[in-house]
């Protein structure tokens, strides 16, 4: 089928590779000519694995452009993955979708499908409907389809061609056959509802895991004060199959593109009804606050962090991506670098993004910042250690190596990630244990 896919972000980019790898031909659409000519170029601005080559051997298949009107033209269906931002409030920023439908509408001269993957609130397909009504030429005819991703950053690729499930939400049996068509050569179960229920499912399915972690990183937080170890109660709980094992790993809470801005959103949509999501609404609070873990724990061992030196391992808010977004060292390296501290940072991937953001961000000491390409030259000299991402150079490197370079060897574990104990020499706290 001749595909278009509007944005080529982790949602756009990735579903348009996947689709091309299942034989169709795909254009992606983006308006920053920067990103499409990298992308010409072969280049993923995006760090994802396997997408380059994803990339390459489908080639021929895939097609990157600014020229929306081209793209969208003769396509049997254009696929709508640009962002849905967080606004201040919590709500979702539905700007990009908005406008790329107005775009879709305006263009489009086949009868086709406009297919929203983008996440957004209960009820913003119909707003999409409309638009498709009031500006596409009158002999088209659009069908308006909601079909929510499920993929996760850093396993994006695997997720897509071999997802768990396949949801559509459609209003009509030809909105249906097209989008059966689309999916016919993926092996998943493949759930057709209405369109508020699809929207829903995805909002609800994030949620639900959001509020997997907090649980658990409220229960790693009791652990401690009880002297119970958090990793053995998580392994007898994920046992049970109506529990299982997975997001039961206790950290400094989560992050990334998805679960801040979706619990926040339902919880934004909810309360708009005059109805509070009370667990969501507690997994957000219980989120935020452990994001800073490790500079309460920090607190025992110095009373003042100013002049110290202090080592950062992992950047990114998990391993296998280059993003940033509601990182845990987002939040603590600002209130290292305000408290005076010498910050010497190390991530395999997330650097540059890093270094991008925080210059922007007007933080105060960023001359007490510095960047380095080792584990080793990172940790030399330092007064503690802070690790925010379980990168696997960080879980493998070996710990006699902190008692060997720093100057005095605390270790805050944030992720549980490293197999050490506490010993002559080296001080190791990690969460729940």
């Amino acid at each position: 089928m001749k595909l278009a896919v509007a944005g080529t972000g982790y949602v756009g980019l990735v579903t348009a590779v996947c689709l091309a790898e299942k034989g169709h031909d795909v254009t992606c659409v983006d308006v920053d000519k920067q990103k499409i000519e990298l992308l010409q170029s072969g280049v993923s601005p995006i760090f994802e694995q396997d997408l380059e080559g994803l990339m390459a051997r489908n080639a021929e298949r895939l097609h990157y452009t600014t020229d929306y009107e081209s793209a969208y033209r003769d396509a049997e269906i254009v696929f709508i993955g640009v962002g849905t931002p967080e606004k201040k409030d919590g709500s979702a920023n539905l700007t990009y979708v908005y406008s790329a439908a107005k775009q879709i509408a305006e263009t489009v001269r086949r009868d086709c499908a406009v297919v929203l993957k983008s996440t957004v609130p209960i009820g913003t397909n119909e707003k999409i409907e409309k638009i498709m009504h009031d500006y596409k030429v009158p002999e088209v005819m659009i069908h308006v389809v909601s079909n929510p991703e499920f993929l996760a950053q850093g396993t994006a690729v695997r997720d897509t061609l071999f997802p768990s499930r396949i949801v559509v939400g459609v209003e009509d049996g030809q909105a249906e056959r097209i989008m059966r068509e689309v999916y016919k050569g993926f092996e998943a179960p493949l759930l057709v509802t209405n369109r508020r229920s699809a929207e829903m499912i995805k909002y609800a399915s994030n949620d639900f895991l959001a509020l997997k972690i907090s649980y658990i990183n409220e229960i790693a937080n009791l652990c401690e004060l009880v002297g119970a170890n958090v990793q053995d109660v998580a392994k007898g709980m994920g046992f049970d199959p109506r529990i299982g094992s997975k997001f039961l790993n206790a950290g400094i809470g989560y992050g990334g593109s998805c679960f801040p801005k979706d619990t926040k959103a339902l919880h934004w949509l909810a309360s708009m009804n005059d109805y509070e999501l009370k667990t969501v609404k507690a997994a957000i609070e219980v989120n935020e606050q452990q994001k800073l873990k490790l500079i309460k724990k920090a607190r025992k061992y110095y009373d003042n962090l100013k002049g110290l030196t202090v080592a950062v391992l992992g950047l990114t808010f998990k391993p296998g991506t280059d993003d940033l977004r509601e990182a845990p060292s987002l939040v603590n390296i600002p209130i290292l670098l305000e408290d005076g501290a010498y910050v010497r940072a190390f991530d395999p991937i997330g650097v540059p993004n890093f270094k991008k953001y925080i210059e922007q961000t007007g933080v105060e000491g960023l001359d007490n910042l510095s960047y380095y390409e080792s584990i080793e030259e990172t940790i030399n000299g330092a007064d503690i250690c802070f690790i925010f991402t379980e990168w696997d150079v960080i879980k493998q490197y070996e710990s006699k190596n902190y008692k060997k370079l720093m100057k005095k060897a605390i270790v805050l574990d944030g992720r549980n990630c490293l197999d050490v104990v506490s010993s002559d020499g080296l001080i190791y706290e990690c969460i729940g244990k």
